[in-house]
């Protein structure tokens, strides 16, 4: 069994999971804060250099999964591992934000579209040199990944 400790907290103003963005595409200037427990504080250091870091979380209000989903940009079923839906075997979510300014143990990041009170595991420096790709295909998304900026999430995968 593999068991990680969450670093720290996300915190939002989204509280419900139906009507918030999906995608931090569809959360643009939307702001947050990141509070890492004190001890993690040091880890901080030079991340102040970076315009956007990654986000990876748990999705603490997802409960069980299913290998086969029909998700929020599409009207029939998918394998769980070609969506980003939150039911998962393994309840992980990243995102993309940006870096507005770190005070102490508390980031101030935008473009959030994560629940309020998400447990905060990790954080990874954005490197377009690393982490962006060419001559990409994004499967049944071609299309319907343009939805993502204005599609809300409409409860069906549970919780509050």
């Amino acid at each position: 069994m593999t068991e990680f400790t969450p670093i720290g907290v996300i915190h939002t103003p989204f509280t419900d999971k139906k009507g918030m963005p999906i995608q931090p595409a569809g959360a643009a200037g939307v702001q947050g804060t990141v509070e890492l427990l004190p001890e993690y504080a040091p880890g901080l250091q030079d991340l102040d250099g970076f315009s956007h870091i990654i986000l990876l979380y748990r999705f603490h209000e997802s409960r069980g999964y299913d290998l086969r989903v029909v998700p929020f940009l599409d009207t029939v079923k998918h394998g769980v591992f070609a969506t980003r839906a939150p039911r998962r075997p393994n309840p992980i979510g990243l995102s993309v934000v940006r870096l507005i300014g770190i005070e102490g143990n508390r980031l101030t990041v935008e473009n959030v579209d994560m629940l309020d009170g998400t447990p905060l595991l990790d954080i990874k420096p954005y490197v377009p040199a690393f982490d962006t790709q060419t001559d990409v295909r994004t499967g049944w998304l071609e299309e319907a990944g343009r939805r993502a900026v204005d599609a809300r999430s409409d409860g069906r995968f549970g919780g509050k």
